[in-house]
C-alpha cells in the first residue's frame, strides 16, 4: 500500500472510532482523533500529493503578542485585523504571491474552511503566509482554530513577547509542536531596549530544555509603529530575509517540508496506538459490564432454584390449600397404610372437587409469580448498583433499569401457567400408561399435576423443626406417596426432575429478557469491539509504507 492510500486507510479509521463511554481517557481520545482526522486531512494527504506546493508558514501565539502586526509588515499593508479588534471567524487570512494563488483557491490544503486569500507581490512567490488566531484566547471557536492551522502548516512561526514568553500555555503548544516534527522558527517580540540581554540568554535556555534548542530565533525591538500600524522594515529585515531566501531555494523548502511531514506521520504511529488502547478500554469496559448484569441474573436464576428446592413456595397459602384438598390427618403414622386412602382423596378431588384442586394451583402460580418478581427486582438492584459503581456505567443507566420490568407480573404469569400446562401434559402422558387413571379425564390430570407441582416444590423442604413445618412435611410426604403408588417411585423422581427442570428454563428465559434490557443499553452505546485492532492495522500500514 502506498503512503497516500495508508494515510487514507487511517483517516477512515479514525473517522468511525468512536469513544462514547465515560471513561478517563475518552474526552482526550474523541480530542486526540479529531486533531488527527484534521491534520491528515487539512494538511498530510493533500500535502503528498504535491510535495512542490508552496511552504505554507502559519503565524501563531498567544494574545498580544503582535501576530497580526507582524504579518501586516511583511507584507507591507493591512490584510490582517490586529489585537481586540480580530472577528472569531471561519475564514482565516492568507496571503501568497499571485502566481501561487490557483494552488490555495483549490481547497486542498483546509479543505473545510473558506481562507480570505489575498495574493500580494510583497510576498516571496513558493511562500503563503497565514495569520492564525490567538492559542489562549477566550473564545473557544479561536483555540479550536488556531489548532486546525497549526497543524496544517509546513512552517509555525510562533510568535511572543518579552513579557509572555515564559507563559504555561505557549510552551505546551510548542511541545506538541516538537512531538509532531513541526518546523519551528519564533518571534520574540516587543523587547524593551536593554532586555535582550536577560530575556534571550533565558528564552534560549527554556528552548534547549524543551528540546527546541535548534529552533530559528529572531528578536524584535519594543519600538514606535509606522504609519499604518506597521512595524519599520529594518525590525523585521532578519526575518523577511529569511522568508524569502526559503522560499527561493527549493532545496530548502523541501527540506522543511520534508522535516515537517515526516514527523507528522511518526507522530501518527504511537497516537495511534493511544487510541487504539483507549478503544480496547471502550470495548473491556462494555464487556465488565455486560458481565455484571450476567452475575445479577445468574444469581437470581440460584435464588429461584433455591427457592424451588428448599420448599420456600410450599409455605402459607399453598400449604393451606394443599391441606384443603387431602386433609390433614395424620400423615406422620403409618405412611404406607394411609396410602389408599390419600389417594381416594385426590380421586375424590377430581370426580367431585374440582375448585380446592384449581385453588391450590392458583395459589401455586401466585406464590411463583411473586418470587420471580422478587427475584427480578434483586438482579436489577445488583445490576444498576454494579453500573453505577463503575466509571462508564453510570452515564448508561436508565431510570427503568433500576426495577424489574412493568409488565414482569404479566409475563411472568404466563411463564408460570406454560410450566403448569406442561406438568399437566407430563402427568397425562404418564397416566395414558394407567388405564384407571387415563379414563378419570381431565380432573385426574390436573389433580395429579398440582400433586406433582407439591413434590417439586417439597422436594428437600421442612428440614427444620416446626408445627407447621412438620404438617408440611407430612403432606409433601403424602403428596409423593400418592403419587407413588399411583406411577411408581422411579417414575415419580423422573418426572419431578423433569418438572424441576422445565420450571427453571422457563425461569432463566424471563430473566434473560430482563437482563437483555442492560444489554440493549450497551448495544446502542456505539461502542465497537473490533475499532483497537482496526486503528492499529492502520497504523501498521502507514508505517509499512
Amino acid at each position: 500500500m502506498t503512503m497516500q492510500g495508508g494515510l487514507t486507510r487511517l483517516r477512515e479509521e479514525l473517522a468511525s472510532a468512536r469513544y462514547p463511554l465515560s471513561l478517563p481517557g475518552a474526552a482526550e481520545a474523541r480530542s486526540l482523533t479529531k486533531s488527527m482526522s484534521g491534520q491528515l486531512g487539512d494538511y498530510l494527504i493533500p500535502r503528498l500529493a504535491r510535495l512542490d506546493a508552496p511552504l505554507l508558514a502559519v503565524a501563531g501565539g498567544s494574545t498580544g503578542a503582535g501576530k497580526s502586526t507582524l504579518v501586516n509588515s511583511l507584507v507591507g499593508d493591512t490584510v490582517s485585523v490586529a489585537s481586540a479588534r480580530r472577528p472569531t471567524t471561519r475564514a482565516p487570512v492568507l496571503v501568497c504571491h499571485p502566481s501561487d494563488e490557483a494552488w490555495f483557491r483549490e481547497g486542498k490544503l483546509l479543505p473545510d474552511l473558506s481562507l480570505r486569500i489575498i495574493a500580494s507581490q510583497a510576498i516571496a512567490q513558493g511562500l503563503a503566509l497565514l495569520d492564525a488566531p490567538d492559542i489562549d484566547s477566550v473564545e473557544e471557536a479561536n483555540r479550536v482554530l488556531a489548532e486546525q492551522l497549526m497543524a496544517a502548516a509546513d512552517l509555525w512561526l510562533f510568535v511572543t513577547t518579552a513579557v509572555r514568553y515564559a507563559d504555561a500555555v505557549p510552551w505546551e503548544v510548542l511541545a506538541d509542536a516538537r512531538t509532531r516534527g513541526t518546523s519551528l522558527a519564533m518571534v520574540l517580540n516587543r523587547v524593551p531596549p536593554g532586555a535582550d540581554g536577560e530575556v534571550l540568554p533565558h528564552l534560549q535556555e527554556m528552548l534547549a530544555e524543551h528540546g527546541l534548542g535548534t529552533t530559528k530565533l529572531f528578536v524584535v525591538g519594543e519600538q514606535a509603529l509606522a504609519p499604518g500600524g506597521l512595524l519599520p522594515a529594518a525590525a523585521i529585515a532578519p526575518l523577511r530575509t529569511w522568508l524569502e531566501t526559503l522560499a527561493q531555494d527549493a532545496v530548502a523548502r523541501a527540506a522543511v517540508v520534508r522535516q515537517t511531514v515526516q514527523g507528522a506521520i511518526a507522530a501518527l504511529g504511537p497516537s495511534t496506538l493511544k487510541l487504539a488502547a483507549e478503544a480496547d478500554a471502550q470495548a473491556e469496559a462494555i464487556n465488565a459490564l455486560a458481565e455484571s448484569v450476567d452475575i445479577a441474573y445468574r444469581e437470581a436464576g440460584s435464588e429461584v432454584a433455591h427457592g424451588v428446592e428448599d420448599g420456600t413456595l410450599f409455605r402459607g397459602e399453598v400449604l393451606a390449600r394443599w391441606q384443603e384438598l387431602v386433609g390433614t390427618g395424620e400423615f406422620m403414622r403409618g405412611v404406607q397404610a394411609a396410602v389408599g386412602r390419600w389417594r381416594d382423596r385426590v380421586v375424590s378431588a377430581i370426580t367431585g372437587k374440582p375448585r380446592p384442586t384449581e385453588q391450590l394451583q392458583n395459589a401455586l402460580e401466585t406464590g411463583l409469580v411473586t418470587f420471580v418478581h422478587s427475584a427480578a427486582t434483586d438482579a436489577a438492584e445488583r445490576a444498576t448498583k454494579a453500573w453505577r459503581a463503575h466509571p462508564a456505567g453510570a452515564g448508561l443507566l436508565r431510570p427503568e433499569l433500576a426495577e424489574a420490568s412493568s409488565d414482569i407480573d404479566e409475563r411472568a404469569d404466563r411463564v408460570v401457567r406454560d410450566w403448569q400446562r406442561g406438568v399437566v401434559e407430563l402427568v397425562r402422558e404418564e397416566s395414558g400408561k394407567k388405564l384407571y387413571y387415563a379414563k378419570a379425564g381431565a380432573y385426574a390430570a390436573n389433580a395429579l399435576a398440582v400433586t406433582l407441582m407439591i413434590v417439586v416444590f417439597a422436594a428437600t423442604a421442612f428440614i427444620p423443626t416446626g408445627a407447621e413445618i412438620a404438617v408440611g412435611a407430612g403432606t409433601a410426604v403424602a403428596a409423593q406417596k400418592v403419587l407413588e403408588a399411583i406411577f411408581g417411585d422411579e417414575a415419580v423422581r423422573r418426572l419431578a426432575t423433569q418438572a424441576r427442570r422445565d420450571l427453571l428454563t422457563r425461569v432463566d428465559a424471563l430473566l434473560a429478557e430482563e437482563a437483555a434490557r442492560f444489554r440493549k443499553v450497551l448495544d446502542s452505546s456505539g461502542v465497537d469491539s473490533g475499532a483497537g485492532d482496526r486503528l492499529r492495522a492502520a497504523a501498521a500500514k502507514v508505517a509499512a509504507a
